[in-house]
């Protein structure tokens, strides 16, 4: 389950992450993000009901889409998490026992970070991605910092990414792209319907394929 989760995130290029202030029905919405070619989809511990959500999104989809579990800071959230069916467990920070936890049960660990610094505790701690953020702060070519000193490392960039800087990430080196606004914003759903999330995903995959087109050999 790790190495298909890692996989899935890598293939597609998108890690959609859905953030709600109430507790809702999210199958429509991880319905319309796998119709453009998600295949993780995470949903932050912040949404009411998300453990629910978990169980949910593992006994409707079973392997074609996984779950996960965003903003977990704890030990037990994470336990708590993967017990509802979440299959990737995704910090915004280096906890250490986050990504232990993870390990123990087999499931992918996406850990948060910026510095150089963070980038190899989350390394060390066995941190399967990393997600930087905010990327917008230190920008595509930051990406290709990080890879000269750490070529190993898996990137995710989140926080600020727009349709004319995503292909530039890639071609930086990230291996996706994340987010919330980029992905799922209720005023256009409520305007447009959920095809819009479908619609705005599938533009972000066409994106980071056309960029990995042009990108070299590494």
């Amino acid at each position: 389950m790790r190495e298909q989760a890692i996989e899935f995130t890598r293939s597609s290029g998108v890690l959609p992450s859905i953030k709600l202030q109430q507790e809702e029905n999210l199958l429509p919405y991880v319905q319309a993000m796998y119709e453009a070619g998600a295949r993780v989809v995470e949903v932050t511990m912040t949404t009411p009901g998300a453990l629910n959500a978990f169980s949910a999104i593992a006994s409707h989809f079973g392997d074609k889409v996984l779950a996960a579990a965003g903003t977990v800071l704890t030990a037990s959230a994470a336990h708590a998490a993967i017990l509802a069916g979440a299959r990737v467990i995704v910090s915004p920070a280096v906890v250490p026992e986050v990504i232990e936890t993870a390990k123990t049960y087999g499931v992918a660990c996406y850990a948060g970070a910026f510095t150089a610094t963070e980038c190899l505790a989350a390394l060390r701690c066995g941190a399967d991605m990393v997600k930087i953020f905010p990327a917008a702060l230190g920008g595509p070519r930051y990406m290709l910092n990080l890879r000269m000193v750490f070529p190993q490392i898996r990137l995710i960039p989140s926080g600020g990414i727009t349709p004319e800087t995503a292909g530039e990430f890639i071609r930086c080196g990230a291996d996706a792209i994340s987010g919330a606004r980029n992905f799922m914003d209720r005023q256009m759903v409520e305007r447009h319907g959920l095809k819009w999330i479908t619609e705005r995903i599938a533009a972000y995959i066409a994106i980071v394929a056309q960029a990995r087109a042009e990108q070299p050999s590494r």
